[in-house]
């Protein structure tokens, strides 16, 4: 799958309220903006994104991203072991 979907449909990645508290304790960080935060390692150029089933997962400094690729939403992060 050709990564550059998400890349150009970036503006349209967002979260649930939901989704924000999930990020920020599955990431153990209080981050103020956390859709602008996932923005802005997905945007990376060093961000490793692949497409899987319906979700494109984005991986970069220890970090998984997971957006739905339908609706761009962000499901979930995890810091990767």
């Amino acid at each position: 799958m050709n990564k550059d979907i998400l890349l150009m449909n970036i503006d349209k990645i967002h979260t649930t309220p939901m989704g924000v508290d999930r990020i920020k304790r599955n990431l153990k960080c209080d981050i103020k903006n956390v859709v602008e935060y996932c923005k802005d390692k997905i945007k990376n150029e060093n961000c490793y994104i692949y497409k899987q089933g319906k979700n494109w997962y984005c991986e970069i400094d220890n970090v998984r991203i997971t957006v739905n690729s339908y609706s761009y939403t962000i499901i979930t992060a995890h810091i990767i072991k």
